[in-house]
């Protein structure tokens, strides 16, 4: 099988190669500060190595790991951004007591492999997988942009996670060339009561008609939905105020904080 195809026509790798050059390069000066920071690979189907970090779980700021972390973290970030540019935002989850995973899509910054759809969603089934087949006993997601479109086209009633954030993913890729079954709304479980889905009214990278159908459904389906007038696109916010608001909703919803 090969899994670095194209399956949505010719522009695919000239839309991913777009997205990974406005990534830009990695840079480990930006995990400056983050004493808890690992540099981790993963081996895919077909012999690449995913390169991210994985924040470990601490206590505290004084203490450094923990014994036993609560669980894990797994961030899907968008398709024009690199693992070392938003460890640091997760650090908070790392204090809580939880393992972040960040990995930078394959292609992507120190990743190997071509960027191509069929391959990164094959990958996350793998990660999934085997995140949870760890020790790990709380199990969470935030998935952003590509990443959520990446996450509910990998998920599995087997991999599910215990709670999940997507924020500002399409309904739908097939408008775009993309088959069908790559539709990120054909994927919901039929259970979204442990899924969180956020749209920003200000985006206008994934503007808000195109996420109302899969939002409607997933309502219907148990989830919470957050339809929030400041927001643009995740980590585009006009302000560092209202950025701060989103991540803070989000944590507080992964984490169940009152």
């Amino acid at each position: 099988m090969n899994l670095e195809q194209s399956v949505c026509g010719l522009k695919e790798p000239l839309l991913f190669w777009l997205w990974s050059s406005q990534a830009g390069n990695p840079d480990e000066k930006r995990l400056g500060g983050l004493t808890n920071a690992e540099e981790i690979t993963f081996p895919t189907d077909d012999g690449r190595q995913l390169r991210g970090y994985r924040l470990h779980a601490r206590a505290s700021d004084k203490q450094l790991r923990s014994s036993k972390p609560k669980g894990y973290l797994l961030v899907l970030q968008g398709n024009a951004m690199l693992a070392d540019q938003i460890l640091g935002e997760f650090r908070r989850y790392a204090d809580a007591g939880y393992d972040v995973y960040i990995y930078d899509y394959r292609g992507y910054g120190r990743s190997e492999g071509k960027r191509r759809l069929k391959a990164i969603v094959n990958d996350y089934k793998n990660i999934i997988a085997s995140l949870n087949a760890g020790p790990y006993e709380q199990k969470l997601v935030y998935a952003m942009s590509l990443g959520g479109i990446i996450f509910l086209d990998a998920l599995t009633a087997e991999n599910e996670p215990d709670r999940v954030v997507i924020d500002s993913s399409p309904s739908r890729l097939s408008d775009y060339g993309c088959p069908a079954n790559y539709d990120p709304i054909n994927h919901l479980p039929t259970n979204c009561a442990n899924f969180m889905l956020i749209v920003g009214q200000r985006d206008r990278i994934v503007k808000p008609s195109m996420s109302v159908e899969m939002l409607e459904i997933a309502r219907q389906r148990g989830a919470e939905i957050i339809k929030d007038s400041e927001f643009s696109h995740p980590f585009m916010d006009l302000s560092w105020s209202v950025h701060q608001r989103r991540m803070r909703l989000i944590e507080k919803y992964l984490l169940q904080q009152e």
